[in-house]
This record gives C-alpha cells, sequence and structure tokens, in this order.
C-alpha cells in the first residue's frame, strides 16, 4: 500500500509545455464511488491496464493499484459509473518533482489540470508558476466527480 500527498492544481499557461515529456493517452472509468473511497479502472493507450482502489480523503489517501488484463479492462468498462473519462497525460519535471498535467477530451473538453503526487509535502514556494489555482480538496476536481457530474465550471 502507498501513501501519497496529492496536491491538484488549474493551469495558469500553457508555458509548461516547453519541459512536457510525450503524453499518454488515458481511458478511465469508475466503477464505484462513495465517500473516501473509488475503485478505478484505466487504461493506457491499448496496451496496458490498471484496477485502483483508493479510501480517505485528499491530500493524504491509501491506494492500492493493480495491473489487469487489458481484456477485461475494457469488459469492465460496461460496468462504468458515470462517463468515461478521455485525457492525454504529460509528465512536466520541476524542482525535482514530476507533474502530471492532464489535458482532458470528450465531454471534458477544454479542462486542464496539473496533480503533483509526493511522498512529502512541497512547500508553495516551490512550485513552478504555471500553476494556477490549487483545488486540492475541491471535490468537484476529482476524476470521480468529473466522472458523475461533468465540468465544475461548464454550468
Amino acid at each position: 500500500m502507498a501513501k501519497e500527498i496529492e496536491r491538484k492544481f488549474r493551469i495558469r499557461d500553457e508555458s509548461w509545455q516547453a519541459e512536457a515529456e510525450p503524453p499518454k493517452a488515458f481511458r478511465q472509468f469508475y466503477l464505484a464511488v462513495g465517500p473516501e473511497r473509488s475503485i478505478r479502472v484505466r487504461i493506457v493507450g491499448d496496451s496496458a491496464a490498471w484496477l485502483t482502489a483508493k479510501f480517505g480523503r485528499t491530500p493524504v489517501r491509501d491506494e492500492f493499484e493493480y495491473p489487469i488484463p487489458l481484456a477485461d479492462a475494457c469488459e469492465m468498462e460496461n460496468f462504468a459509473v458515470g462517463a468515461v473519462i478521455l485525457k492525454q497525460r504529460h509528465i512536466v519535471s520541476h524542482g525535482g518533482y514530476h507533474y502530471e498535467v492532464d489535458v482532458f477530451s470528450g465531454a471534458l473538453q477544454g479542462l486542464v489540470l496539473a496533480e503533483l503526487e509526493t511522498p512529502d509535502t512541497v512547500p508553495d514556494d516551490r512550485l513552478p508558476r504555471w500553476l494556477g489555482a490549487e483545488i486540492t480538496g475541491d471535490s468537484r476536481y476529482s476524476n470521480a466527480m468529473l466522472a458523475l457530474n461533468g465540468r465544475p465550471d461548464a454550468t
């Protein structure tokens, strides 16, 4: 079991793109969502899939992740709760940390969010300038709530 400190941000501008690694395509969906818990399937490209269970509230949660056969993951999509999330994930390194910048498509088109998952707390003055408002703890921006409710700023 891994513990993580997870912080999430809106993006201020596109300057992150200059340092970004090539993206990976993600398709993910939820099999169960409840208070302080979720079960997710994530398919990366057309080659790998994982089943993830998360428990607790951000910023610190318990997470269990297991590889599963791609064919099983594709079949499980029939049992998705809410919408399937489509996104391109870019890894951007800054100050010794790796930020995951997700550029959403489909129903979440136009939404761009960054996550920082670390075992330690990163002081605000060490964060990159391209990060916008911190939305850590704003449940509307969790992937589970995005799947269930869509973009928070779409209404």
